[in-house]
């Protein structure tokens, strides 16, 4: 028993020893090839790495391998701090450059928040940008933008007070088409920040016919209906309307503004211009319509109909509270009634349900994805159901939309899809978690038709911010 322990005793010793020294039993023949190769163990990704700084010689095709190491997936931590610390001292344009490329794509968030520490540490103002890029990119783990790494490492850098004026700066400066991208990422975080008045402010002051595209855009937008985008896709939407095919549709919303009180005008987003569009040439009662009585006539129509909610415990619309009228009161806007309104009444014409209950039967057939579409007004005003068929498709219960559908979309009314997957599917009516992302990246007012038995749907509008409300039943034509 005694040589057992002392043989025990012996081997925690030596194992201590290997842990201090960084693993005395790892060895490498051959550094690059070892290094190359994601499966081998981290601690042999250390050892080469370590070899690799005392080679003078280090070529291209090295530098190219090390850098791997900091970005690509299948590495540990302390390879990856190994790496970056090693280009550092060997040639830091080149670390930076790195950086500057790849901060923003990051998806490993534990070497994110480390990597943003490392470069604070260092005070390496030069990679504000990726900094501010990365940071632009909305993670849901950490929706306190205050909690980032990269506004920590900023802060550190510059101080809390100089974060904000970084970045409006960099969305100055950031001009050319090759910066679109980190100049739209720009425009979504000064959002989260708080500056909207800031850019509308800017976008206002801005001279008209200039050479920047997106801010004459954001000119054009601030200057005929008083209001910016939000985000990327806001911002997108926009260019679209803008272009010359989009013409009668832009001038249509700009008369029909006009007709709107001036805290109505403010309160627009980008959703709300096809609303505005449709009420002025279909609904031209609702333009002056208080939005208490907006509010008490939906009450009153939500009263009489049948509800159906999301059954499975988790998902987002389980709560039946989540999708009723009076949830979401103190978000509305009189654009979210009067869109609800026009939603009721386009399915109370026999064409417009004929025609969605057979695109729905269709869906109902076709396993491999769900179906969708636009519901907008055709040339002469009548409600019209636009189909479009998702080119990627990957399952029963999954709509991805085309480009195709974007583009109508953009003067359309509301983006819709079904839950088609059995006509007894009542137990997933209304909006999943995908489709409440879909709606917080697009900002557009959407649709949700799901089959509660072989002759009526049940339909579910929703929008941005979390805001669901169950609309009732929509009933097949001569059923």
């Amino acid at each position: 028993m005694v040589v057992i322990r002392d043989t025990i005793l012996a081997l925690l010793v030596l194992g201590a020893s290997c842990l201090a020294s960084g693993g005395c039993s790892t060895t490498v023949k051959d550094p690059r090839a070892a290094l190359a190769d994601r499966g081998r163990h981290d601690s042999a990704h250390v050892v080469s790495l370590q070899e690799l700084s005392r080679d003078p010689t280090l070529d291209a095709a090295d530098y190219t391998l090390i850098e791997g190491v900091v970005w690509r997936p299948d590495y540990g931590l302390p390879a990856r701090r190994e790496a970056i610390n090693l280009l550092w001292e060997r040639d830091p344009g080149r670390a930076e450059i790195l950086l500057r490329r790849q901060l923003p794509r990051m998806t490993n968030w534990p070497w994110l928040v480390e990597l943003c520490d490392w470069i604070a540490e260092r005070d390496i103002v030069e990679l504000d940008p990726a900094l501010i890029s990365s940071w632009g990119r909305p993670r849901p783990m950490t929706p306190d933008e205050t909690k980032r790494p990269e506004y920590l490492a900023l802060v550190k850098m510059h101080g809390k007070d100089k974060v904000p004026e970084l970045v409006f700066n960099l969305f100055i400066e950031s001009n050319k088409p090759s910066q679109r991208s980190l100049r739209q990422r720009c425009w979504d975080l000064l959002h989260r920040l708080g500056e909207r008045e800031r850019l509308i402010a800017l976008a206002t002051e801005v001279e008209p016919g200039g050479d920047d595209v997106m801010l004459a855009d954001l000119s054009a937008a601030a200057s005929t209906f008083g209001m910016v985008p939000y985000n990327r896709e806001e911002i997108l939407w926009l260019h679209k309307i803008r272009q010359p095919e989009r013409a009668q549709f832009w001038d249509e919303a700009a008369g029909a503004i006009k007709n709107l009180s001036e805290q109505r005008r403010e309160e627009l987003q980008m959703r709300d211009l096809a609303t505005v569009v449709a009420v002025n040439r279909h609904r031209n009662d609702l333009m002056e319509a208080q939005t208490s009585m907006l509010y008490r006539e939906l009450e009153n129509y939500l009263s009489s109909q049948n509800h159906y909610t999301e059954s499975n415990p988790g998902i987002v619309g389980a709560n039946e509270r989540l999708e009723r009228l009076f949830t979401h009161r103190d978000k509305y806007t009189w654009g979210d009634l009067a869109a609800m309104q026009l939603a009721i009444e386009a399915f109370h014409y026999p064409e417009v349900r004929s025609h969605v209950f057979d695109y729905a039967d269709r869906d109902r057939l076709d396993e491999t994805t769900e179906y969708g579409g636009i519901l907008a007004l055709d040339e002469q005003g009548r409600f019209e159901i636009l189909e479009f068929l998702p080119n990627v498709r990957h399952h029963d219960r999954k709509f991805l939309a085309s480009q195709e559908m974007f583009d109508a979309g953009y003067t359309g009314l509301f983006h819709f899809h079904f839950h088609a997957e059995s006509h007894k599917n009542s137990d997933h009516a209304g909006p999943g978690l995908g489709d409440m992302n879909y709606a917080d990246s697009t900002r557009a007012n959407c649709l949700v038709l799901t089959f509660v038995d072989v002759n009526r749907m049940n339909l579910d509008f929703y929008r941005h911010d979390g805001v669901i409300v169950d609309l009732g039943t929509v009933t097949r034509p001569r059923s």
